[in-house]
């Protein structure tokens, strides 16, 4: 069996995980990353890709609402590239408390976050979706944010100062001797091999799944499992996040991302860490919530439904819901159990990853006896794009296709860059949807972990289009044939990359959509001689 050593070991690919990482690289922490499976594919891209302003969580939920807004404004600094600066509303209809409102507004004000009241004419005629109906309305810094976009961000700033990661590495045993945790035993996933790595301390900080691996070191950590569904619409039905202003439920708010709009979401607990497979019920009732804010949303069509699992911590018997606090825990093993190198970081928000990374990474830094301070909050994830290198992109991408690519691919953007300028045919576009290059394809094949389609779809939003990989799914495993990672049976990774598109198409299959799944089917069968999905 294989063994490697670091001083850390953090276990969980998510954005807290890779926050967590990089905190630790910027500080001169040795560390590694194990995820068992790609990075971003679980919770921390499963979400409707709101950047909270804090507003959501100021009448029930103050520190929260606060960490919310005052990491808001750094993320925006430091990620602008992976930010849209939508705006966010709040809009009253004639069924809320109109004294919640009023709750809300002081509630606002004493954790810091502007809320300037609408003229609600003006709005409804900017936004002709909104219902005739809203009585008020109020303006707060909600924004967009790009999860893949974050966490790839936050690894390849990890990398450049020596940190590593394995993805597709699960881990199946955490070692410890006389009261110490010494290190962790993994399995590669993809081809069986064990691995183990010597360690002085572990971070737990897998999400859903933070209560199993807990567990494993003979720990009880009781992360509730809260399941939200969400859809997502082919059209940008509004420019700014519409939430509905009474206290949070189902089906409340609206993003907007680029050409699409999320929907979202619903709270439900579940036993699986995993359950991530979108109901038809939970899409319907969703959609009926949904129109109260926008009456015409049945005649917009869906692209697909998705959903998450949110970790939530909460101190006693708290069984899930609502009721959960949305914030954060740092559980120290050794104080609370016993067990020396050994933390957890449970709950928060995806907006408040970077908080949590600098907390926890602040209380093992002091255990290792580091004294390095924390760079996150001012240190960019990745350099600007300068004018004369986006001129150049514009030149080999187009100019939709370069700002795309510069944003997706940071740092990495002059590489492939040079790559089309050199070889123009590089430059040719695989998936029009999303107008993503074969140079930039190439690019994640040669990342190291790319092993699968849906590993390229995370990195390059190949696939997350109008036509949810129908046209360009098979021209990328064309592109790709000749890397050895995608090498084997070509109707194998297909059918895994399209069932994956299938989970979230079902429960939307009417109308528009169930005409372009039957157009899908048609395609795969006829052409490739495929069985049909089901």
């Amino acid at each position: 069996m294989e063994t490697d050593k670091a001083q850390v070991v953090v276990i969980g690919g998510g954005a807290t995980g890779t926050g967590i990482l990089r905190d630790l690289a910027l500080r001169g922490i040795p560390a590694i990353l194990v995820e068992q499976g790609d990075l971003a594919h679980g919770t921390s891209s499963r979400f409707h890709g709101l950047l909270h302003s804090g507003a959501r969580y100021a009448v029930k939920d103050k520190e929260a609402a606060r960490e919310c807004i005052e990491e808001n404004m750094i993320l925006r600094r430091i990620a602008p590239n992976c930010v849209e600066l939508t705006g966010g509303l709040f809009v009253q209809l004639p069924e809320d408390d109109p004294q919640y409102a009023d709750q809300w507004i002081t509630a606002c004000t004493e954790a810091g976050i502007s809320c300037a009241e609408a003229d609600v004419q003006e709005l409804i005629k900017k936004n002709p979706v909104l219902s005739p109906n809203v009585t008020r309305a109020f303006k707060v810094p909600d924004c967009a944010v790009d999860g893949f976009r974050i966490l790839w961000g936050n690894v390849n700033s990890a990398r450049r100062y020596g940190a590593r990661v394995l993805t597709y590495h699960r881990v199946s045993a955490i070692h410890q001797s006389n009261g110490r945790v010494t290190g962790v035993e993994l399995i590669n996933q993809l081809n069986g091999q064990k691995r183990s790595i010597e360690c002085e301390m572990v971070i737990n900080a897998a999400g859903p799944w933070g209560g199993e691996v807990a567990a494993m070191a003979g720990l009880e950590v009781n992360v509730i499992k809260d399941k939200g569904t969400l859809v997502a619409y082919n059209h940008r039905l509004m420019n700014m996040v519409v939430n509905r202003l009474r206290p949070p439920g189902d089906g409340d708010i609206f993003v907007p991302h680029g050409t699409i709009t999320i929907l979202g979401t619903t709270s439900t607990t579940v036993d699986d860490p995993g359950c991530t497979k979108p109901g038809r019920d939970e899409v319907l009732a969703l959609i009926k919530i949904g129109q109260e804010m926008v009456p015409e949303l049945e005649s917009y069509r869906l692209i697909r439904a998705f959903a998450g699992v949110r970790p939530l911590y909460q101190a006693g018997n708290a069984t899930g819901g609502r009721s959960v606090t949305r914030n954060f825990a740092l559980l120290d093993h050794q104080q609370r159990d016993g067990l020396a190198g050994m933390v957890s970081i449970v709950g928060g928000k995806f907006t408040t990853f970077r908080l949590m990374a600098e907390k926890t990474v602040d209380l093992v830094a002091g255990k290792l006896g580091v004294n390095a301070p924390c760079r996150t909050a001012r240190e960019p994830l990745m350099a600007p794009v300068s004018e004369e290198l986006l001129e150049r992109g514009k030149r080999v991408f187009g100019v939709p296709g370069a700002r795309k690519a510069a944003e997706r691919l940071g740092d990495s953007f002059a590489q492939v860059v040079e790559q089309v300028e050199k070889n123009p045919d590089k430059g040719r576009i695989l998936c029009e949807c999303e107008v993503v290059s074969l140079a930039e394809i190439e690019h994640a094949a040669h990342s190291g972990d790319s092993f699968t389609l849906g590993d390229i779809r995370r990195k390059t939003r190949m696939g997350m289009g109008t036509c949810q990989g129908t046209f360009c799914s098979y021209r990328t495993l064309g592109a790709l044939s000749g890397y050895p990672q995608f090498a084997g049976n070509h109707r194998e990774y297909l059918t895994k990359f399209l069932q994956k598109r299938w989970k979230g198409m079902r429960p939307v299959l009417w109308g528009q959509q169930l005409r372009e799944a039957q157009l899908s089917t048609g395609i795969y069968c006829t052409l490739f001689a495929m069985e049909r999905m089901r």
